[in-house]
């Protein structure tokens, strides 16, 4: 193995888990249950690096371009699995944030060897959908030294959008290619250099973060509730419901007959029902609100 890679902290041995071969089930489980709880505590430590890195993405989203994930393994299919969530939670449309991983679509379920040992590739993923100086790249690396995500975020950089590196080691090679990074330290893995454990879930914990709390600040809540969740199925349609009953305070059948007047737009029909106004008259109260279903209620009663 690469001396530099058994340096990592990410790929060192964990003295709680050196025996874990011999141990039965309940030993195992709480030993892991204990690695586990040390990673909020570890997220805690880079909120203020986290912050940064929503601050990008909502200039990028707010102005028209792009939140855009790029990763190798584990790393870009934490990045895909936030990505394809935002359409139907926020309504988005599904270019606004994209998940990208070396190798393709096909290496999210079926592993594409050596995609990620090549910089040039990670630069050629994002030539491939017109990445522009709008946009905001967040390369995932667990270890923090795939050349693929080195070559991605090089490359982001190169043409004036921002890059955040996203890792699980101190002084990462990627950190040293974005304008910004998070590096997580979470402390060896359960079994040594499996990073879909700890430092996954750490990073899926960060994704989490700045996609919620960008979408919230676009607009995209009230109060807690996602009040622009797309209406594409049973489930999400009662969900819609609920949350005009919860907001507005009518009974089901007027908030299923406003949300569908309105198109299934949950914060139009809101805005209906708190403005006492028209589908239309909703619509342009949102526009001069920039799609805040709280400030687009004051406006109305002005």
């Amino acid at each position: 193995m690469d001396q530099k890679l058994t340096l990592l902290t990410t790929e060192s041995r964990n003295d709680q888990t050196m025996h874990i071969d011999t141990a039965d089930t309940t030993e195992i489980l709480r030993i892991m249950n204990e690695e586990d709880q040390k990673i909020a505590l570890a997220v805690q430590q880079v909120l203020p690096d986290v912050e940064v890195a929503i601050q990008f993405a909502y200039e990028s989203l707010k102005n028209g371009g792009r939140l855009i994930y790029i990763g190798a393994g584990t790393s870009g299919r934490l990045g895909v699995l936030d990505a394809v969530e935002c359409p139907p939670t926020f309504s988005t449309a599904p270019d606004m944030v994209q998940g990208i991983m070396a190798g393709g679509e096909k290496a999210f379920v079926k592993a594409v060897e050596g995609a990620e040992d090549k910089e040039e590739l990670g630069a050629q993923d994002l030539k491939d959908i017109h990445l522009t100086v709008n946009d905001t790249v967040i390369g995932i690396a667990a270890s923090g030294r795939t050349p693929y995500v080195t070559g991605a975020l090089q490359y982001a950089r190169s043409v004036g959008a921002k890059a955040v590196a996203l890792s699980c080691n101190k002084n990462s090679l990627i950190s040293q290619a974005a304008d910004h990074s998070i590096e997580i330290v979470v402390g060896p893995e359960v079994l040594t250099g499996s990073t879909r454990l700890k430092a996954a879930t750490a990073h899926k914990m960060i994704l989490n973060m700045i996609s919620t709390t960008t979408m919230i600040h676009l607009g995209k809540a009230y109060e807690n509730l996602m009040v622009d969740v797309h209406v594409s199925n049973y489930k999400l349609k009662e969900r819609a419901i609920n949350i005009i009953c919860k907001i507005t305070g009518v009974p089901y059948d007027q908030a299923k007959d406003t949300l569908e007047t309105a198109n299934n737009e949950v914060k139009a029909a809101i805005v209906m029902l708190e403005a006492d106004t028209g589908y239309e008259a909703a619509k342009e109260l949102l526009e001069q609100a920039n799609g805040y279903v709280r400030k687009a209620v004051e406006l109305s009663k002005k």
